[in-house]
């Protein structure tokens, strides 16, 4: 086993980006009005929502504009930000959302690729249990939502999924949850779960906490395998099989496939 390393996703934007415009360029009107995973949103919706994500973040993170807001909870706050979001983006055509987006989009990517990686972000990533965050982890937390809000599209218009490139990056990121995930499991010292996705990951009991390595225990207690394309449907609550291969004591493995790896 070995420490983590950082996740750098500033670059992986520019051509996650382009394939969402390909994407939407060649959906029909039907398609634009299919239904999504995402709760009662349609294609549009979603394309609506991740265009608000990205001026959204533009406006605060680069332009330093601030609106003021009493946040007693996180994810009702989040949430009623994106349905207001979305609500105005089903005010825009289909062909401005996909001017939009190709604006947009690359002035994002451009901008994640002036920040230090390693400096303080201006918003932490709540799911996984921080409360201050490095910039590398906010971006690659951002790239998280807007690659799967693409998956629930292809998945919606029956396109192919975008895995080469982006999958394991963004299951990387997903799994630095579990350290959070695993807070309130109590268990003795030295206990070992090793989670084998697109790469392998190790979660252990050290000093009555949980903490996360890369690499595998070579005596786990817990042993999960899980594909990739049903881990990331997972993390992002859909509702799924996980088809997972359990190895050793079962107990431990449950967290996983629950775990939550957005805010909701």
């Amino acid at each position: 086993m070995r420490e983590l390393k950082p996740i750098l996703a500033a670059s992986l934007f520019a051509p996650l980006d382009d394939a969402l415009v390909s994407l939407l360029r060649g959906l029909s009107l039907d398609e634009w009005n299919a239904p999504t995973v995402a709760g009662a949103w349609t294609v549009k919706d979603v394309a609506g929502h991740l265009l608000d994500t990205k001026m959204r973040r533009l406006s605060l993170h680069r332009d330093g504009y601030i609106t003021r807001a009493v946040v007693d909870d996180l994810a009702t706050f989040i949430n009623g930000m994106n349905r207001e979001g979305v609500t105005w983006m089903s005010r825009i055509s289909p062909a401005i959302l996909i001017e939009m987006h190709a604006t947009y989009g690359a002035q994002m990517a451009a901008f994640f690729e002036t920040l230090d990686p390693y400096a303080t972000a201006k918003l932490s990533v709540s799911w996984a249990g921080e409360d201050e965050s490095a910039n590398w982890f906010d971006i690659a937390r951002e790239l998280t939502e807007q690659w799967h809000h693409q998956q629930q599209i292809r998945d919606a218009v029956g396109r192919a999924p975008l895995y080469e490139r982006f999958l394991e990056p963004v299951i990387d990121t997903f799994v630095r949850a579990l350290p959070y995930t695993y807070r309130s499991v109590d268990a003795p010292e030295g206990t070992a779960i090793t989670l084998r996705i697109t790469d392998v990951w190790t979660l252990v009991r050290e000093e009555s906490r949980w903490r996360l390595y890369a690499g595998e225990s070579p005596s786990p207690t817990t042993d999960i395998t899980l594909r990739g394309d049903i881990a990331w449907r997972l993390f992002t609550k859909q509702h799924v099989d996980p088809q997972a291969r359990i190895e050793g004591d079962a107990r431990y493995a449950q967290p996983v496939f629950g775990m939550t790896s957005i805010v909701a």
